[in-house]
């Protein structure tokens, strides 16, 4: 690869945090201020896709602050911001995803008039400039920094509603993501430090990514293998945390009191894809296969594993567990959550497998899984702002009000459960190829995968059923849920005999408002209920959303009350309802009446996005920037010389 000193890969960082700056001096001005972020997204995107031919071409641009400004930044160490195929690929995709999801955040707090929303544009700039920080970012110091910064900068996102609920799902965030994340991600990039350092005869150190791994790193893997183990485990908790692999994982599910736009982008894209970014520079770029590969682990009573293999054997626990939690969740923000956490557990797995397929994979699902999964938040946002409606089980019909938005969702599902001509599909397939092709005990994470998809299939399929298969008076509320299998009809109680869908007696439940009590507040969950946790609705106590409690930012005069005094004042809001269908059912509305532009929009394009992956992958760009990575960490020039070899022979090309 050739090196060349260029300024766009600070232009793209530094393009959003220059709009932070002027949405916050467009406060009192909402179309002005909102203008700013798709101006902003336009310009990254448009930055970031200028440098895709030559990056292809074999060049890596670099601004670094020595060179620019002859600046050291740290002893020995330099601040580089550098544009590669990996980091292309992670930040191509965000920045092109921020496009569709300012247009959709504009649509969503002017839908629910959100309090703060000056605050929130700022932040949602802020944290894409620090994603493609991590995305960008040369040396182990560098994406070290963004990272932090990134949690830092959600962390108003996260605690947004600013209610005890908010705040705890915020507190535990930072808790998980800045200062565990951090220290684990610190630690292991000091141990390279030493070890490289050590290494090296001119006491140098080695914190530059390079395709393959770090060549200093390997040499001195040879002499210190108990301190190189050690880093690569403690790279890997640090970014695993962000990645949401298990026992690390709690704080995304709880995370979803945020605003849908900020669960779809940065905890579905962003954020929990720079922790998955991370473990591929780990793999990729720190270690490199090879060394993982050589570097085994000596465990009492089993004799020597590959380094990799804990990780494998994490990831495909963590992917299939978490599709199991999944199936109890009724809230569906919450559901979408979990399902969060199995599929970056996907990428994991494919990285760990270390072979050739099942790498290209992993990197394919990044984006594949950020077009499915944006598209499933966007429709839950919206079902959202028009329906107030947040539980799986008071969705029966609503395909009929919102069909355009819930025939996105199925799109969106079927690529999550890997079926064909969705995007799902292809990373799915080359991963179940590339374990295939490993043999041995690599078959278990082939189950692992073929159980995780049918699991998918199992708490995304009945939100689809539900809202077009099933009427509002006779329908199932929670298939797959309960027991008996599939549960029983008349869910929603009209007398007090109504049997619950487990063959027990609830009538001693009924809620007052004649809804079904949530499964999640039946089940004495300890989790944060920020996700929406409906509370009993009466007629004297009706429960408060944020467009109850606060007005939109720019309407609020310089003297006004404070936010409970307006919350006390309110009583009524129009005819909207909290949850479930309307008296006399769901009216009936077309594609294009059923939301505004600013939703629908949005929506539609990150579903055709998702299909257009899956039915044509050879034309996507991201297909093409995954196989070009595989090729320079192998070192071939061409990917179909990596087709046929097992995992040993696809060692051995790396090490001649």
């Amino acid at each position: 690869m050739t090196e060349v000193a260029d300024p766009r890969p600070l232009a793209a960082v530094l393009v959003s945090a220059l709009a932070m700056c002027l949405i916050i001096a467009s406060y009192r001005y909402p179309n002005v201020r909102e203008s700013w972020s798709v101006v902003a997204a336009l310009a990254k995107f448009g930055i970031i896709l200028s440098m895709l031919p030559g990056v292809m071409d074999g060049t890596v641009y670099e601004w670094s602050l020595a060179d620019s400004l002859g600046v050291e930044f740290l002893a020995g160490i330099d601040f580089v911001l550098r544009a590669d195929p990996l980091g292309l690929l992670f930040a191509l995709l965000a920045s092109f995803l921020w496009i569709f999801t300012s247009f959709y955040a504009a649509g969503y707090m002017r839908g629910l008039d959100e309090h703060a929303q000056t605050r929130f544009f700022a932040s949602f700039a802020a944290s894409l400039s620090t994603a493609i920080g991590i995305a960008f970012a040369g040396n182990l110091v560098t994406i070290f920094i963004f990272y932090e910064l990134l949690s830092l900068v959600t962390y108003p996102l996260v605690a947004h509603n600013e209610d005890n609920e908010a705040r705890i799902a915020g507190r535990k965030y930072l808790a998980y993501t800045f200062f565990g994340g951090g220290v684990f991600l610190l630690a292991g990039t000091v141990l390279v430090y030493w070890l490289t350092s050590s290494a090296d005869p001119a006491g140098e150190a080695h914190l530059a990514f390079e395709s393959g791994g770090i060549g200093m790193l390997a040499e001195a893997a040879q002499a210190d293998p108990v301190f190189a183990q050690a880093a690569f485990y403690l790279l890997i908790a640090g970014f695993g945390v962000k990645a949401a692999v298990m026992p690390l994982h709690s704080w995304l599910a709880d995370a979803m009191v945020a605003p849908t736009p900020v669960s779809g982008l940065l905890h579905a894209v962003a954020v929990v894809k720079s922790g998955a970014f991370g473990v591929a520079r780990v793999i990729l770029d720190v270690f490199g296969p090879g060394l993982i590969y050589d570097l085994p682990l000596s465990v009492p009573g089993v004799g020597e594993v590959g380094l990799n293999i804990p990780l494998a054997i994490l990831a495909a626990f963590t992917l299939t567990a978490a599709s199991i939690i999944a199936l109890r969740k009724d809230h569906l923000k919450r559901r979408l959550a979990f399902s969060t956490t199995a599929q970056l557990s996907y990428i994991v797995l494919g990285l760990s497998m270390l072979h050739p397929l099942a790498i290209l994979g992993a990197l394919f699902h990044i984006p594949a899984h950020a077009f499915g999964k944006l598209t499933l938040f966007f429709c839950a946002g919206a079902v959202h702002v028009e329906t107030h409606t947040d539980y799986v089980s008071e969705m029966a019909g609503i395909g009929k009000r919102m069909p355009l938005t819930m025939s996105a969702f199925a799109i969106g599902a079927a690529g999550m459960a890997g079926m064909p001509l969705i995007a799902g599909f292809v990373s799915k397939f080359y991963m179940l190829i590339g374990s295939g092709s490993v043999g041995g005990g690599y078959w278990l994470f082939a189950t692992a995968l073929i159980v995780s998809g049918i699991l998918n299939i199992a708490y995304l399929w009945p939100v689809v059923y539900t809202a077009f298969f099933e009427s509002e008076d006779r329908h199932d509320a929670k298939p797959l849920l309960e027991f008996p299998p599939g549960g029983k009809r008349e869910s929603y109680f009209e007398n007090e005999e109504t049997v619950a869908t487990d063959g027990g007696d609830r009538s001693d439940e009924k809620p007052e408002s004649g809804q079904p009590q949530p499964a999640d507040e039946r089940d004495d969950e300890t989790e944060a209920k920020g996700a929406g946790t409906p509370e009993t609705v009466t007629d004297e106590d009706e429960p408060e959303y944020a467009v109850d409690k606060y007005p939109s930012d720019h309407t609020v005069p310089e003297d006004a009350e404070t936010h409970d005094d307006h919350a006390e004042d309110h009583h009524d809001h129009g005819d909207h309802h909290h949850g479930g269908p309307p008296a006399g059912g769901w009216e009936r509305h077309s594609p294009f009446t059923e939301s505004t532009w600013l939703m629908i929009f949005p929506i539609s394009v990150i579903a055709t996005g998702a299909v257009t992956l899956g039915v044509i992958p050879d034309y996507a760009v991201f297909l093409d920037l995954a196989m070009y990575i595989v090729e320079g960490v192998f070192g071939v020039d061409s990917f179909n010389e990596l087709h046929d070899l097992s995992l040993e022979e696809a060692m051995e090309v790396i090490d001649r």
